[in-house]
Order: C-alpha cells, then structure tokens, then sequence
C-alpha cells in the first residue's frame, strides 16, 4: 500500500484553509502597522514649500502647509515672513497661530507659545522647530532646518 498516494482529508484541507486565513489577516495588521512607524518625512520629498497667495497676506496672518509630510505654520510680520513646526513639542498635538494675541496655542494642554516659538506657559519644555524662511522673485519658500 505504500505506492497509494494519501487521499486529501477533511482536516487537512481546513487546515490549510486557516493557515491561508491567518496569513492574510496577519498582512492586513502588519502592513498599517508598518506604515506607522515608517517616518513619514521619507513619503514626501519636499524639501522646500511654497507659500500660496503670500503677497496677499497681512501682518499677524497665518497658513498652515505641510513640509516634509510634518504640519508647519507661516506668520506674516511687519518685516517678512517666520515659519514654526505646528507640533506642540509636549505630546505631538497641533497648535494654531492667534492672530489677536500673537501666540501659538495648543488646545490639548493649554501650551502657549510666543510670536518666536518659546514657550511661554503649560507643559511642553522645549520651544517650537523654526523653519528656515526664503523670499525669491516675490514668492515665499519655507524649508526644514
């Protein structure tokens, strides 16, 4: 009886069923998981942003961009243009420019920083990233660094 191939089974073929099941459930969990922690300045090579409509901005306004797949904000002053990292440098959530007080504010926490990036009150210990701020031709470029 040895020259008689094994005939397939009821439990081999559930088997083989459930490994097929767990390994395409296993890619769908790794796959998102992966992409987290993958930085995600690497998924945009942007190095320098434009400023859109920057010759349409008042001192005190604002935009927010995105530089390297991270959230920064422009300001427009009196003498030119600033940018900042939108990042609170105490748990990653997003601040928003107040163009009456000339802060930035983290709603989360209560952080409050000044027109320059330091910190002026709540928990973060460390100001905001500058970004490095270029006028070319009468166009507004922001880049890292």
């Amino acid at each position: 009886m040895s020259g008689v191939p094994n005939k397939p089974t009821r439990r081999g073929f559930l088997d083989w069923w459930i490994a097929l099941g767990s390994s395409i459930t296993g890619l769908a969990l790794l796959v998102p998981a992966l992409a987290y922690l993958w930085p995600a300045a690497r998924r945009s090579g942007a190095n320098s942003v434009e400023v859109e409509n920057a010759d349409r901005m008042t001192p005190g306004q604002s935009v927010m961009l995105q530089i390297g797949g991270k959230a920064a904000v422009v300001v427009r002053e009196r003498d030119g243009f600033r940018a900042y990292s939108a990042i609170c440098t105490h748990l990653g959530c997003l601040v928003k420019w107040d163009e009456g007080r000339k802060e930035f504010l983290c709603p989360c926490h209560a952080a409050v920083f000044d027109a320059q990036g330091r910190v002026v009150s709540g928990p973060p210990s460390a100001p905001l990233a500058e970004y490095r701020v270029k006028e070319i031709s009468g166009k507004v470029y922001v880049s890292e660094g």
